[in-house]
């Protein structure tokens, strides 16, 4: 059941055949999708092995490591040495952009802000064949202790972890790029399988915009000038989104960046030019993703 709260807030920025396909898009069966770790493997072993155990499979255009699995279960994947060796990692489509939005180069001090369970941290590293500093930061503990598992596991070997709020980071930090995928209310993860949305509340969003904020802030306050970063949320409310960006644009001289993805057509509208909103589907997830450079 979606939540009346999210619906009204759905109508209220998009016209009503857009809400049609969002809701559309919730009600999908989404793919299982997964990169290959070029840290611990090449692309042929694990394609070998998937074939002989059945799998079949989409190659992505826009990643050349990424695949969707059309026919099988994470359960089913879970079971395969591959996965438990670590010479792959399921992660959806939509968390795999920020970071080629992001695009890490080996010579990059990158600093990962929100980090666990760490998806787009070993990204970054696999990207770089562990060649980038990397920082990543996680607040919880329990998410932390994830995260550092993950590292382990993907064979990354560059990064260093921190267990604090980044946002309490020393101004003094200065970093080549960031990535903040920022805490969110999750309204473009909605799907068949994960209807959960109980949580979703006017407090619990102003508690998450307040947040994004403080987070962004920081960000931008640590990030060299003329150095780029990436903003990203699994939202599709603009309050989450566009009028975060919006707000800090009027503390710091900042340019919005185009983002150039070669094969996806599924954009909603945003009021920002240069930032991508991807429309739920049985391929992605809704997510959102700004490419902002500090001048």
């Amino acid at each position: 059941m979606l939540s009346p709260i999210l619906l009204d807030k759905l109508n209220n920025q998009y016209s009503k055949d857009v809400v049609t396909k969002i809701i559309q898009g919730y009600q999908t069966n989404r793919f299982m999708s997964f990169r290959i770790n070029n840290l611990k493997t090449d692309e042929k072993m694990v394609i070998d092995t998937l074939n002989k155990e059945g799998f079949i499979l989409e190659k992505i255009s826009w990643y050349p490591l990424a695949y969707v699995i059309l026919n099988k279960t994470e359960e089913d994947i879970k079971k395969l040495a591959i996965y438990q060796d670590g010479l792959i990692y399921l992660q959806s489509l939509s968390s795999m952009l920020p970071v080629i939005a992001l695009d890490p180069k080996a010579s990059d001090h990158i600093l990962d802000m929100a980090a666990a369970p760490g998806s787009k941290t070993t990204q970054i590293a696999a990207m770089t064949s562990n060649k980038a500093r990397i920082t990543a930061i996680e607040k919880n503990k329990i998410r932390f202790e994830r995260l550092k598992y993950n590292l382990n596991k993907q064979g990354v070997t560059s990064c260093t972890v921190m267990q604090t709020d980044a946002i309490t980071l020393d101004d003094l930090f200065r970093f080549d790029k960031i990535l903040l995928d920022a805490p969110c209310s999750g309204s473009g993860t909605i799907s068949k399988m994960n209807q959960n949305m109980e949580m979703f509340s006017e407090e619990r969003l102003k508690k998450l915009t307040d947040t994004q904020y403080n987070l962004l802030r920081k960000a931008l306050m640590i990030l060299k000038a003329g150095q780029m970063m990436v903003y990203s949320t699994c939202s599709i409310l603009k309050e989450e989104n566009e009028d975060i960006i919006e707000k800090v644009s009027k503390q710091f001289d900042i340019e919005l960046l185009p983002i150039s993805i070669d094969g996806i057509n599924n954009m909603l509208p945003t009021k920002i030019p240069n930032t991508i909103c991807l429309c739920p589907n049985e391929y992605f997830e809704g997510f959102f993703i700004a490419l902002i450079k500090k001048k």
